[in-house]
């Protein structure tokens, strides 16, 4: 059996800043052509793009990246969700991870549970009910790992052609 070895250096798990949103584009781009298929735009065109709406909703998406030396190798975005009041909770919010990715170099070595570990301890930090994700099949039991667990309450509904 072998075991796959950490490039050197060591990882950062940290806040994005906006001088990341190219590199950030980047790995969005990158998981789309993994996971469905040919973008519609240009690169330049979803970096433009990308950019404009990250800093749109900057009140209400944070990324966490992880970052080896210069280079942005993952990211994990915190959507925070005002929640209708109650009479015993006036302030409430919930939180949605959206949009983790991590390069197929990096995979494996424990960069996607220590970013998903800071967003959940920003997103309960900060006061949030509940976060959930919608994964992918290949990374459930990565969100399993993480703390995230099924819920027969948590329902969704899709648009049918």
């Amino acid at each position: 059996m072998s075991h796959e070895s950490s490039p050197p250096g060591e990882v950062l798990i940290e806040s994005a800043t906006p001088e990341d949103l190219p590199a950030l584009a980047g790995l969005r781009w990158r998981w789309v052509l993994e996971n469905e298929g040919d973008p519609v735009v240009s690169l330049d065109e979803f970096v433009r793009v990308f950019a404009e709406w990250a800093l749109a909703h900057s009140a209400s998406h944070h990324c966490t990246i992880a970052r080896r030396g210069e280079t942005v190798v993952g990211m994990a975005w915190l959507a925070t969700i005002a929640r209708v009041p109650s009479s015993r909770a006036p302030v409430r919010a919930s939180g949605d991870v959206q949009s983790v990715y991590v390069v197929p170099a990096e995979r494996n070595f424990g960069i996607g549970g220590r970013m998903l570990a800071a967003v959940l301890e920003r997103a309960f930090d900060a006061g949030l009910e509940r976060v959930t994700v919608h994964s992918t099949a290949g990374a459930v039991t990565a969100y399993e790992r993480a703390g995230f667990a099924a819920s027969a309450c948590l329902l969704q509904a899709t648009r049918t052609p």
